[in-house]
């Protein structure tokens, strides 16, 4: 490989974090996915790529359009890093580890590269939205030839084009946040459950959390557009969907034209033949009456409502600009409770905060009681560059940070395992997804709250929506037998 330059002129495009923090007032156009340029169509013949996805579902899904595209263009896939031509590391950057896991795996395939020159090493996804981050790989990581960011991943075949042909490192990072372009190939590989991206970035600025920057200001796609992916998935066969943005029920907030909100977009995806319909992340704020309303249709529209608190502390809450009160929350939990009795709430909680007393995380503890979530991810407060909270005190010493989330885990594991006892013997509802990971002869599928169930039975139950009783609850997943159809017509199901 050629040596890197220091002027990267027409392929360096890097992130600015100034320009990332101001919210643009251009519209936001609707655009198509453009055909793969003709000389890019059969470049990946014969070879292979790999995507490492960090994070959360919102990068799951770029991966499948990132993949997508790469197979439009001649790529097959890959998951031996030795046998790729092309290694894209999707990365996250909601929490420090996350990031240093990225590093490490650079440098880890720095000696790939050495002994492949021509394998094409990209980073992609919200950590090179991060100015710090790609200065830090433009000094200490340049084995690395291509940088692109969360709002141009349909420029995919141009950047890849300029990677191959320039031998210079090439970075594209959009700090301005990017159109709707519809039409973008994916590759799904299960058949059975799909992402459905319904809208883009956030407006929430909480304090912690770098995201607003890396993903940009809300933009909502077409109502029909995202009914239309939905009616194809359908056709296509899938058995669930679970909709997505970073803050799925601000959707339609940003319309002009039209008032449709994300209660609107439920009511008309409930009448789709999907069998199962989630979706996440929800921001309490905007978690409003219509939409308890829908949701309380049922039908497809499970009843599983993942709801972040992230601190049972009003003052905590303030400081994290979270734009809500600890009353606030359980007053809407008390009416979604009301409206769907059987509902099954799941959350986020972060310990450590700057600031945070032990009475303010006393508060956390006392809602967890309260709220009787079936599960919750918990994690401790992890500064990120560029955020308001990192110029606050980090005055929480790590080992009570550490202390507390292993009380948070232990009386959320205490909880979560009470919630499933109360299913014991009950028959449940089961997607069937595959094999567990832990035993071929075993099954495994989820439940409409979105419940990890292992069970056996015979293997073209795969794909299929069946019912099992269960007969050993766990902490963390159930245990059953499947139930066949006169086995249910003698109980009664």
């Amino acid at each position: 490989m050629s040596q890197k330059v220091k002027d990267y002129s027409q392929y360096f495009i890097a992130p600015d974090l100034k320009a990332a923090k101001k919210r643009g007032k251009e519209e936001i156009q609707v655009l198509q996915f453009e055909q793969i340029p003709e000389n890019m169509r059969q470049v990946g013949q014969g070879k292979k790529y790999l995507i490492q996805t960090y994070g959360c579902q919102m990068n799951v899904h770029d991966s499948e359009t990132i993949a997508g595209i790469l197979e439009q263009m001649g790529y097959t896939a890959t998951e031996e890093e030795q046998e790729a031509d092309i290694i894209l590391l999707n990365t996250c950057a909601i929490r420090e580890n996350a990031e240093d896991k990225v590093f490490g795996g650079l440098g880890r395939l720095k000696r790939l590269k050495l002994e492949k020159p021509d394998l094409i090493l990209g980073v992609c996804g919200c950590m090179s939205q991060e100015e710090s981050v790609v200065n830090r790989i433009l000094q200490s990581y340049q084995h690395v030839d291509l940088i692109f960011g969360t709002h141009n991943i349909h420029r995919l075949p141009y950047l890849l084009q300029n990677a191959l042909f320039s031998k210079e490192m090439v970075v594209e990072v959009w700090s301005k946040e990017g159109d709707v372009v519809e039409n973008m190939p994916k590759v799904r590989t299960d058949g059975l459950r799909a992402w459905v991206n319904i809208m883009y970035g956030c407006d929430k600025f909480c304090t912690y959390c770098i995201v607003p920057y890396t993903r940009g200001k809300e933009r909502s796609r077409r109502p029909e557009d995202v009914l239309n992916e939905i009616r194809d998935l359908a056709r296509k066969g899938y058995q669930e969907v679970t909709l997505l943005g970073q803050n799925v029920n601000a959707y339609g907030k940003d319309f002009t034209d039209i008032n449709y909100r994300f209660g609107d977009l439920m009511d008309d995806v409930r009448k789709i033949g999907i069998p199962r319909v989630r979706f996440t992340t929800s921001h309490p704020r905007d978690f409003d009456d219509h939409l308890i309303e829908v949701l309380a249709k049922r039908g497809n529209l499970v009843e599983h409502i993942h709801l972040p608190v992230q601190s049972g502390s009003s003052a905590v809450l303030k400081m994290m600009a979270r734009k809500y009160t600890r009353e606030q929350y359980l007053e809407l939990a008390r009416k979604i409770k009301q409206a769907i009795p059987d509902a099954v709430f799941t959350t986020d909680i972060i310990v450590g905060f700057p600031g945070e007393t032990e009475e303010q995380f006393q508060e956390t503890l006392s809602l967890v009681e309260e709220m009787q979530y079936d599960s919750a991810f918990t994690f401790i407060y992890s500064p990120r560059e560029g955020t308001p909270a990192a110029k606050m005190k980090d005055d929480v010493p790590m080992e009570v940070k550490k202390e507390r989330l292993q009380r948070l885990n232990d009386l959320q594991n205490e909880i979560s395992r009470k919630k499933n006892e109360a299913l014991r013997g009950q028959i449940v509802e089961v997607l069937v997804e595959g094999e567990s990971k832990k035993n071929a002869n075993v099954l495994s599928g989820r439940t409409r709250t979105n419940k990890l169930v292992n069970f056996t039975g015979p293997k073209h139950l795969i794909g299929k929506l069946v019912h099992v009783r269960i007969d050993e609850p766990q902490t963390w997943t159930l245990k059953g037998v499947w139930v066949d159809q006169e086995q249910l017509a003698q109980v009664g199901v």
